[in-house]
């Protein structure tokens, strides 16, 4: 294995496949948050990418180590992503409709940005086991290249969902929380 144009190539498209979960989460952040600052918006890129770059990390560490125990609970883990974004989700599409015309929704934070993070990282731990033949610098490099793709393509998605949400404020906090459970119900169909 080296360094080539053919292993930075394979790397975009592994970081393009695995943050297109993470894209439609961002629109739906977006929406949610039609007065998202810069600051807001690298911080919640932020936080998918470094999900996105340690997951692969962890799958790899886990077929060199744990890999039979990890086996066993792969099938979970689709199950595991669709209960985190319908939560979310269905947390979002309550509080636009419980909330007073005047008021905004809290923005996303804390813990709620950490399992948006987890859900639509979690099926990259699986690439650990397509990159389990890689030295840990190969595993690394491969890793951070899909955080810098999710970094961008979630950045392009807050961007896209703010400009969105900033016209339909109410009606796009709705869509967003609809858009997250469905992404679960398609992880789980997907799988």
């Amino acid at each position: 294995m080296e360094f080539n144009l053919l292993f930075i190539l394979n790397s975009v498209l592994f970081g393009f496949g695995l943050a297109m979960d993470a894209f439609s989460v961002s629109i739906a952040n977006g929406l949610r948050e039609p007065d998202l600052r810069p600051r807001r918006l690298v911080l919640i890129a932020g936080t998918f990418a470094a999900f996105q770059t340690a997951m692969p990390l962890l799958g790899w560490l886990c077929v060199h180590t744990i890999a039979e125990s990890f086996r066993a609970a792969q099938p979970y883990i689709p199950w595991i992503a669709l209960a985190l974004l319908t939560w979310i989700g269905g947390k979002m599409i309550y509080e636009t409709l419980r909330k007073k015309e005047e008021e905004a929704l809290p923005p996303l934070k804390g813990w709620n940005l950490f399992v948006q993070g987890v859900a639509t990282s979690i099926d990259a731990l699986s690439v650990g086991f397509t990159i389990a033949e890689y030295t840990l610098p190969f595993a690394l490099a491969e890793a951070v290249i899909i955080g810098v793709v999710t970094f961008g393509i979630c950045a392009a998605g807050l961007h896209f969902g703010r400009k969105i949400g900033a016209r339909f404020t109410e009606k796009a906090a709705v869509a967003g929380g609809i858009i997250l459970i469905l992404i679960g119900i398609e992880i789980v169909l997907s799988a």
